[in-house]
């Protein structure tokens, strides 16, 4: 199978390359998958016919994201941003799994290991890190609650090493102090009144946005 660029077939369709990457990204091409940020377009691809029905067609990220996980459409926004933001997290925890190997877990729910020792935390949590972000995508119009967080915390480490240490407390908050890359961090004690006051800041905003969500 020999396959084009966005470039190639947005010449070939006499369309605008924007419309070929949201063609792409809604899953209407078939066959199409994405390699990092370059979408790889079947040749014998059909042009996606224009509908003339919005309604029929998701409108939002959230709507293609729940779209495509729900179909477990391959090489879409979905599938990169499980395998982006799962390496990414959890590289900055230091994890060492490569990207490759992130997305070999997603893909096939396997890993292959030639003459290289890896941490079974990485493994295991990156598998759960799948599972929490299918959870964000799915209650991702409620209201963000304490509850919710704890609930993804627990989910993350349940059967890593840290799940067994009584004092790390996996679906709960710290009952010990700590720091984060030689930096401060709340004590203890007050951890659950600065985790409400944030959560009514946040759920107070009437229009959320991807910077107020990682800050």
């Amino acid at each position: 199978m020999q396959y084009l660029s966005v470039t190639e077939t947005a010449k070939k369709w006499n369309v605008s390359e924007r419309s070929v990457r949201n063609y792409c990204a809604h899953g209407r091409v078939k066959g199409a998958f994405i390699t990092g940020k370059t979408w790889n377009i079947p040749e014998n691809a059909e042009k996606p016919e224009r509908s003339n029905n919005k309604k029929e067609q998701p409108i939002t990220l959230l709507e293609i994201l729940q779209e495509q996980k729900a179909s477990k459409y391959p090489g879409g926004i979905y599938h990169k941003t499980q395998i982006d933001l799962t390496y990414n997290s959890n590289h900055i925890e230091g994890s060492r799994l490569t990207h490759d190997q992130t997305r070999y877990i997603f893909e096939t729910n396997t890993i292959s290991v030639e003459k290289e020792v890896l941490n079974i935390d990485d493994v295991i949590e990156t598998a759960n890190h799948f599972h929490c972000i299918d959870m964000i995508i799915d209650n991702a119009k409620g209201a963000l609650t304490e509850k919710f967080i704890k609930e993804l915390h627990r989910i993350l480490k349940t059967g890593t090493s840290d799940f067994r240490k009584d004092r790390f407390m996996v679906g709960n908050y710290k009952k010990l102090p700590n720091e984060v890359g030689g930096m401060e961090t709340a004590l203890p004690e007050e951890v659950a009144d600065k985790m409400k006051a944030l959560l009514t800041e946040y759920n107070g905003k009437e229009e959320k946005t991807v910077r107020q969500s990682v800050h």
